[in-house]
């Protein structure tokens, strides 16, 4: 693979538009495997250079440069999203006359501090008995968990997390749905390791099936979850002293998690109740009595966009499936980002769209219809917020390059990673030497090794920055 010197040197010598023709060509991990590069002029919209560009590929978390722009369309900069406590009883003295209710609708990033201060509200509202049910909402979205081509074994990580209307992140990145787990090593080979898992909860156990070995050893950790229960599964070796390994491990069905920790606090808050903890739905005739909300979409884009969050994605498509079509569904909110798409300009008839991350193998777009939409948009009011949400390249702040930290430095490059098995993509803006932003997509598929995609789109992007 060739040098980045090597590759600005063709590019100044044969002119830019040759030295990617001729790179593709003689690249061996590109043989056998399908490029499409579409790049256009960001202030014109004219193609300047098409390589396969018409051809429908896999995006991988392109896709989320579709549902980010598709969502600020329908829900605006300003939307947040909320969890809030309602009874349908009323408060006579310290009691409630009825039951309490905990309603999700959608919010990714409530985490436990938040579920705590809602049941410190609580008590200093003066409760401190439920004469009644605690019970978790969660009817926002409907009860499809998965989307509809995830992988089975990737079920278990966090990007791969069940979505809910009522769910709950265990730390800023807001990967809802999950549990951190921190493994670290026993004080003395043979020892169990020492695990722990934040939020602290007993709604997930775990089985430790890993040892302590000795110092100066590769760490050979596997962290999973079994399938259709919240039973962890610690397995392999650590040595002495090893830094903590950590995974971020998803939980099975996030309300019911929710509902534990929402019990939890209310018992540390000393509040009773003499029903049980289930789930249900909220009457038509209650009063709200607490309420938590999102930052606007405005911030959210940025962990979203920058730490490439799955779980965000598939939470916009059913958000936008309730406002524009009453259900909180992934067809009701796939519907939405294409009538969305359809207002923007692009034509939806030759898309294939099938959850808002990319994480499906069967979601196809051209690279000129990224590029289309990455040029279209910039009229619309919110542009600026979705630029500043994507990676910038060569960053070391994580929630600046986000995804791009330590990728092409020394140019001026906004733009979205994506990756699957075989699939590497890149699209988004770039400031060239002489003509100005252009606008790319550049979409491997069928690649033998997809790790190497990310410096081959590099390779390429440099020789676009040449003009």
């Amino acid at each position: 693979m060739k040098h980045v010197k090597e590759v600005i040197d063709m590019a100044t010598k044969e002119g830019w538009k040759q030295a990617i023709d001729n790179y593709i060509s003689h690249e061996s991990e590109l043989m056998g495997a399908l490029v499409g590069l579409s790049v256009r002029s960001a202030s014109s919209h004219e193609k300047v250079y098409s390589r396969m560009g018409e051809q429908r590929l896999q995006p991988a978390s392109n896709m989320k440069l579709v549902t980010g722009a598709a969502a600020l369309a329908i829900l605006g900069e300003n939307h947040r999203f909320s969890t809030e406590v309602w009874t349908d009883g009323i408060i006579v003295d310290h009691d409630v006359s009825g039951h309490l209710y905990i309603k999700g609708k959608g919010d990714p990033t409530l985490r436990y501090q938040d579920i705590q201060k809602m049941c410190n509200d609580l008590k200093g509202m003066g409760i401190t008995h439920i004469q009644g049910d605690i019970i978790g909402d969660d009817t926002w979205y409907d009860k499809v968990r998965l989307s509809p081509d995830l992988i089975w074994s990737d079920e278990h990580f966090y990007y791969g997390a069940q979505v809910s209307a009522l769910t709950v992140s265990p730390d800023a990145d807001y990967d809802a749905g999950t549990v951190i787990v921190d493994v670290r090593p026993g004080k003395q080979v043979g020892d169990q390791p020492i695990v722990n898992l934040s939020p602290q909860t007993d709604y997930m156990s775990i089985r430790i099936e890993a040892t302590t070995t000795r110092a100066g050893v590769e760490a050979d950790l596997v962290i999973k979850r079994e399938h259709g229960r919240n039973m962890i599964v610690i397995e392999g070796t650590i040595p002495v002293e090893a830094k903590p390994s950590k995974e971020w491990i998803a939980v099975w069905e996030p309300t019911a998690y929710v509902l534990d920790l929402f019990r939890t606090c209310l018992q540390a808050e000393g509040i009773t109740w003499t029903g049980t903890v289930k789930s249900g739905q909220l009457p038509q005739q209650a009063n709200r009595l607490v309420v938590h909300a999102s930052p606007p979409l405005s911030e959210l884009l940025i962990p979203f966009m920058k730490l490439s969050n799955n779980g965000h994605a598939e939470v916009l498509v059913k958000e936008m499936g309730v406002v524009m079509g009453g259900q909180g569904s992934w067809e009701s909110g796939i519907a939405a980002v294409q009538e969305a798409l359809l207002i923007i300009g692009l034509e939806t008839d030759s898309l294939t769209l099938r959850d808002g991350s990319g994480i499906s193998h069967l979601n196809l777009i051209s690279p000129h219809q990224i590029t289309f939409l990455l040029a279209q948009i910039q009229r619309e009011k919110w542009f600026s917020t979705f630029l500043h949400s994507l990676p910038s390249s060569g960053s070391r702040e994580r929630l600046v390059g986000g995804t791009l930290i330590d990728r092409m430095e020394g140019l001026s490059v906004q733009a979205k990673t994506g990756t699957l098995i075989g699939v590497s993509t890149l699209s988004g803006y770039v400031d060239t030497k002489n003509e100005g932003r252009f606008i790319f997509s550049i979409m491997l598929n069928h690649l033998i090794n997809e790790d190497v995609g990310p410096d081959i789109e590099d390779q390429l992007v440099q020789m676009i920055a040449q003009q």
